[in-house]
This record gives structure tokens, sequence and C-alpha cells, in this order.
């Protein structure tokens, strides 16, 4: 029925006699192939090696339960350790690849056991409860992975944490024998306490080839800047020893020294200062009238008088930390958690951490030679510092020290930070202790990073009746040439505005917006006129500033969106007396806020400002017609945890001719008031969100001796 007449004869009669013939054959090698198939699909699914099917975990038997290795006598040692490794030139970068969440991936070798050839373990501890956290904490996080094809670093579970338990050559041949040891490249050792007598070396004397050691007591001859990282000596009684919270402030000792094993020179030096300043110095030593034993450990001793430890270290306000026979010391881990700010006197030793936390902000670090000015040192310390690095010595503690979690993940981060950087954190997220937020808020960060400069800002200039000043004012402002609109908040309801002929000729849109109460809040109100984001909140007679300098600043907020940037600086300060806050305008350093009398702003701040203020502080500055700009500086610092940016040298900004009938801010209960405001709101926000910093933005050149015409901003003005 298929034939026809383009086909002869015999190639129809062909088809039916091949199918017939080869049929079982066909048959055959679709199912070989069939099954080919599937088992590469299976293949490809399967686990690679043995090494990636075997994931760490305790549950899937004891330490006793795992493999036993015998060590040859013959095996391999690893090099000694090359000084000279960093990340381009002992690390593999490449084995990291690319990933959309930038996180390294680590494998932990299976458990095993490491005897030598007569049957002697490796190690007189085998696993130690520390180290067997520190792998459980990296096996839970996001870095671990169980495919050692995917792995950028290797951690071994061979426990060097304490080299005083290691047998150092057997346990070098441990490390080598490893599949991917590869001579230490991209494998991470943990060791908290290095060397042994009679010289205790600063790094780990174990060999290890290119491996990356994470230390808790390098010098600076030992430590591989960038390459290496230097951890904290954990101390177990950060586990064992609650300590109850304790509010930043003074304290009934001024130093306390708290460990036992201090030379005995530097003791005699201790003694010395508690002569000269008496009860303010708590010198205490190890309990000669105990028996020995964990109960002895949690105790001190001065002249008979038993003090329970660590509880002892929150008593005083800074604590010494000595070096001992080994540079990193346990007790810096427990003056952190006390909140007391360490005192290191250790000289060439590499700080916990410090490729990313800064230290200044928590310690004080004293040259073992200076032991003697340590009381005068620490003295000119200012209360409102000590304060601020007690909290932040004790953040320090718990966000760093207070676990083998907190230590193994914080090193994986900084390592991580290395290999990604385009996705590290900043210098802000690692050493600003979290703030509180409002959970339907989000922080302003989506702005670009530096604005573009064509919208301009928009001038807001709040007013009641003074309009000669105001006039002044406008007239200045309209000089400055990214002025792109003015807006003028009319706040007096009994007097209308002047007529329109009467206003100054601007070259930018001008606009009256009469208000319906007089309200010191409308001057933060959403307008739907404010159509640029940056905004310059001005009072009617801030009639001083130059046209140079209004420039200059909005230049300056270009470059941080999301912070206040003004002129007028002022400061809060705590009062030990009154026990409470107090607000301070005289001229200092320091800087926590700028008045919004002349500052800018982003306008999502003022979206903020009028829906999204907590509690009744909005209604507390209407009521007291006073501190909308104090409420402004609490909302952006608590949502951004950034200090203000004050600009220019000038401190004095109001008119001439203001009397104190028209002046507001010279009335004598206004500084009372705003005293007040400040408790009130750290109440309300239930934190002191303002930070304190010493730092002020002025132009280059503004001061040098060179021609106007080469400064961009010539017209900077005087105190």
């Amino acid at each position: 029925m298929y034939a026809s007449g383009k086909y002869s004869s015999r190639g129809p009669a062909l088809i039916p006699r091949m199918k017939t013939k080869h049929r079982i054959y066909y048959i055959a090698l679709f199912s070989v192939v069939l099954l080919g198939l599937i088992a590469t699909g299976m293949f490809q699914f399967w686990p690679h090696s043995i090494e990636s099917s075997a994931e760490w975990t305790l549950e899937k038997g004891s330490v006793h339960d795992a493999p036993l290795i015998r060590l040859p006598a013959s095996s391999p040692i690893p090099e000694r350790g090359d000084l000279s490794c960093r990340m381009h030139t002992c690390f593999d970068v490449y084995r990291c690849g690319y990933n959309p969440k930038n996180k390294i991936k680590v494998y932990i070798y299976p458990l095993q056991r490491f005897v030598d050839e007569f049957g002697v373990p490796i190690s007189s501890t085998g696993l130690s409860r520390e180290y067997n956290d520190l792998l459980s904490a990296i096996s839970d996080s996001d870095f671990y992975t169980d495919d050692v094809t995917r792995a950028c670093l290797f951690i071994p579970s061979i426990d060097v944490l304490n080299q005083n338990s290691l047998r150092i050559r057997e346990t070098a041949q441990a490390l080598a024998m490893l599949p991917r040891w590869d001579k230490g490249m991209n494998h991470l050792l943990f060791n908290m306490l290095p060397g042994g007598p009679p010289d205790y070396n600063t790094a780990l004397d174990v060999p290890r080839d290119r491996a990356l050691l994470a230390g808790g007591g390098f010098s600076t001859w030992t430590y591989r800047q960038g390459y290496d990282v230097s951890i904290p000596v954990y101390s177990p009684l950060s586990a064992d020893v609650m300590l109850p919270e304790r509010q930043p402030g003074p304290r009934r000792y001024f130093i306390l020294s708290s460990q036992t094993a201090i030379h005995r020179e530097y003791r005699a030096e201790l003694e010395r200062l508690k002569e000269e300043n008496g009860e303010a110095l708590l010198l205490l030593d190890k309990c000669s009238n105990l028996s020995q034993g964990a109960a002895s450990a949690r105790k001190r001793c001065y002249k008979g008088q038993v003090y329970d430890y660590p509880q002892i270290l929150q008593e005083s306000s800074f604590c010494v930390v000595l070096r001992g026979a080994r540079l990193g010391q346990a007790a810096l881990s427990d003056v952190l958690q006390a909140g007391c700010v360490p005192v290191i006197l250790a000289d060439s030793y590499i700080l916990p951490f410090s490729e990313v936390l800064d230290w200044k902000r928590a310690s004080v670090v004293i040259p073992e030679e200076k032991l003697s000015e340590m009381y005068t040192i620490l003295k000119s310390i200012p209360h409102r510092q000590v304060e601020e690095m007690q909290r932040q010595a004790h953040w320090f503690w718990e966000a760093y020290f207070s676990s083998m979690k907190a230590i193994g993940l914080t090193t994986l981060q900084i390592i991580n930070d290395r290999i990604y950087p385009y996705a590290a954190r900043t210098y802000e997220q690692w050493n600003n202790p979290p703030v509180v937020k409002w959970s339907s808020v989000n922080s302003p960060l989506f702005l670009p990073l530096i604005p573009p400069r064509a919208p301009g800002f928009t001038a807001v200039v709040l007013t009641y009746d003074r309009v000669e000043s105001l006039f002044r004012v406008i007239t200045e402002i309209s000089k400055v040439p990214s002025l792109a609109k003015l807006l003028v908040v009319w706040n007096n309801q009994n007097k209308s505005p002047p007529e329109e002929s009467l206003w100054p000729k601007v070259g930018v849109p001008l606009k009256v917006v009469r208000t319906k109460e007089n309200k010191l809040s409308n001057r933060f109100f959403p307008y739907d006129e404010i159509e640029t984001e940056a905004v310059l909140a001005i009072d009617d007679d801030i009639i001083m500033l130059t046209s140079d300098e209004l420039q200059f600043g909005y230049e300056v907020w270009r470059e941080f969106p999301d912070r206040l940037v003004g002129y007028p600086g002022r400061l809060h300060l705590w009062d030990h007396e009154m026990g409470k806050w107090k607000y301070e305008s005289e001229w200092t350093n320091e800087v926590s806020m700028v008045l919004t009398g002349a500052a800018f702003y982003h306008k999502y701040f003022n979206y903020l400002y009028t829906y999204k203020m907590p509690g009744d502080i909005k209604n507390w500055v209407d009521a007291h017609m006073n501190c909308e700009d104090i409420a402004m500086n609490f909302l952006v610092a608590n949502i951004t945890g950034k200090a203000p940016i004050k600009v220019t040298p000038r401190k004095k900004f109001k008119c001439p001719e203001c009397t104190a009938i028209d002046g507001l801010s010279l009335d004598q209960t206004h500084m009372v008031e705003r005293s007040e405001c400040i408790n009130k709101f750290a109440s309300v926000f239930g934190t002191m969100p303002l930070k304190v910093v010493e730092h002020r933005a002025d132009p280059v050149l503004y001061k040098d001796d060179f021609p106007e015409k080469l400064k961009s901003f010539p017209n900077i003005g005087s105190l």
C-alpha cells in the first residue's frame, strides 16, 4: 500500500525484511544505551569521593569511634612556615570562585585518631571541649560544606589549640598526611596557647607549611599581616559565669589588677602605684589560704580579704592586662566581659581581630616602660570617653569573645572579607554596636553614594513675622549656585505674609506656605513643594552665612546624604552629680548635634519626623515650642547610627539686631528646657543614639595663603 511509481520494486520490499531480521538487535542496543544514560545520571548525583560523604559531626560517632591512623616514623614533615606568605602568594583564591552569596565554603576533615608507630597519641588531650565547640559552630554555619570539591578553606579536625598538649613532630606529620594538604595551601589552624618553656614562642611551633594560622598570642615578629588572624585566648569563665549587666559610669575602684602570674618587677611597680594612690587602685593576687582547684581559680585576695573573680572586675573603671609568659592572656576576655576598660601593657602584642576592630575605642594601650605613669595617663581621659569605652569593651566581648563560636565565625568572616572585598563588612559594621531601630522603618541607605549636583537643594525657611530679617536671608540664599527652590513656611496665623511685590527678586521659584497652627514641627513637614532630595532647613535670622559656606555645606551633604550636615554644633554630656543628660552649647572640640537652624538633610527624614517619630516627642516639641532640632538629631542618629557633620569654623550665627524678645534661643530658661528635652527623648527612644565626634569639614586651601581664584570656596566665614 506504500508503493508508488517513485520507488523501484526492490526498495519497499527491503524495509520489512530489515525490521524483522534486526528487531532483537535494535531492542538490545536501545536497552544498553538507556541503562548507560541512567547510570551516568546516577553517577553525576553520587558523591565523588569518600571525603565528601564524610560530613563532620559528632552525632555519627564519638571520638573513640574515629578511625585510628598510624604515623610511620619516616612520614614527611611540613616546612617550618613561610613568614613571607600573603593572601596573593600562599592562598589559592581561585579555588573560592564566585558565588552569589559571597561566602567562602569551609570543609572540616573527618575525625581521626593519629598515633605514632608505637601507638602513642600525638596529643595528650585528644579533642578538647573548646575545639569541639569551634568545629560544631562552623559545621552549623553558612560557611560549611560537606563537599570537598566545593571547599575554599580546609580545617583539620586535629586540635592544636594548646601547644602544651601536643607532640610537635608527630602533629606536623599528621597534618602532612591530610589528603588535601598540598603544603598547607588554603588550610586554617586554630591555636590559642603557642610556644612552650623556656622561650614561649609567640606562634605555634608545629611546622605548618603555608597554612593560615589563627593565633592567640602573635607578636609583630611572628604575625603575617593580612594573612594570619590574631584571635583572643578564650576564657572558660565566659561559659561558666554570667555577670549581671552593669551600666557604664564611675566604679568603686579606678584601677584594678587581678592577674596572679605577674612578673615580680611589674608587681613591685604596681605596689608602688598602690602606695601612691591608695584606695583608687586595688591590687589582687592569688589566695594562699585556699586549696588549689576550680574554686580557688575564681577567687582573688588582698591582705586576707577574699574577692569573687571575675565579679570584682565590674567594680573598677580600668583593669590592668599585663603580659605573662605568653603575650595573649585570657584575662583580657574576662575584663571585657565585665565592661572594664582594659589597660594593656604587652609590647609588640597584636591585639585580637585588630585587622577589623578599632581597639582605641575600647582599651588603653601603654608601653611596658611607662607602667609607672599609668595612673596619670588614665586620669587624663574624660569621664564621657571612659563610659563610651566601657560600653564598647563589653560589646566587643559579647560580639567577638564570648564563645568559641563567636571566635571561630569572626575569624572566618575576616578571611571572607579578604577574598570578597567588594562585599566586605564596613568599619561601622565591625565596630558600632547595633542601635535601636523601628521594625517599620528602613535605613535610608538606598541613597546613591554621591547624589548628582544638578537637582540642587530646596531651602525651607521657617518664619513668624520678622520680615526684614527674612528678606535678608532670602537674598543671601539666592546667591548659592545649587539653590533650586525657596520655600517659606509662614507660621503666623494672625498676620498675613507680605504682598508678592514686596518680596526680594530671586532667580529660583519662591513659594510661601501658610500653616494652620504655630508649631515648630511645621518646618519638617514633607511638603509637596519639596522636589529635591536635599533640604536646607534655615531660620529667618541666620543672615551671616555666605553663599560659599552654604554651597560648601551642600557639597559635603552630597558625600554624606544620610547624615545631618550643618553649621551650629552642640554637645550632650552626662552630668554625674545630677545623674542625667545635659545640653551643652559651649565651644568645644566635640559635636554630637548640629542645629537645624542651618542644616542640610535628606527629605526622607521629613516623612520620618512627621509620621514615624516614636512616642509623644512631636507633641512635646510643639507644646514646649522648643527642641525640634534636637528631636531631628535623635531621629537621624537612631536610624543611621552615625554622627552629624559640622561644616566650616563659624560659631556665631544670629543677627546682631535681634533682641532677646525676638530670639527664642536667648530666653533664660532655654538651656534648662533643652536639657530636659534630651532626657525626655532618650527615655522615649530607650537609648542614647547621639554620637560624639571630634570632626569638622572645611574646604581645602580655605586658610592657605593662595590667590583667591585658586580656591573653590574663598568666602568662608571666621568664628
